[in-house]
């Protein structure tokens, strides 16, 4: 961050600053991603897991 500030006060390329600062916010957000990932996974596979759990019981017939 503190190295755009310097580029912003030195009135560096703006596309150098533009370039900079999109690099920093792709690394702040994969960051993110990748420290949510195990929770959405765990829970999206859980999902998974009790509704196969649920279609896989047998299905009684009855004597009609």
């Amino acid at each position: 961050m503190e190295n755009i500030i310097d580029m912003i006060a030195k009135d560096s390329d703006a596309a150098k600053i533009s370039d900079e600062l999109k690099d920093l916010l792709y690394q702040k957000a994969a960051k993110r991603v990748e420290d949510i990932r195990p929770s959405v996974g765990n829970t999206m596979f859980d999902e998974i897991e009790d509704e196969s759990e649920v279609d896989t019981e047998p299905q009684e017939e009855g004597d009609d």
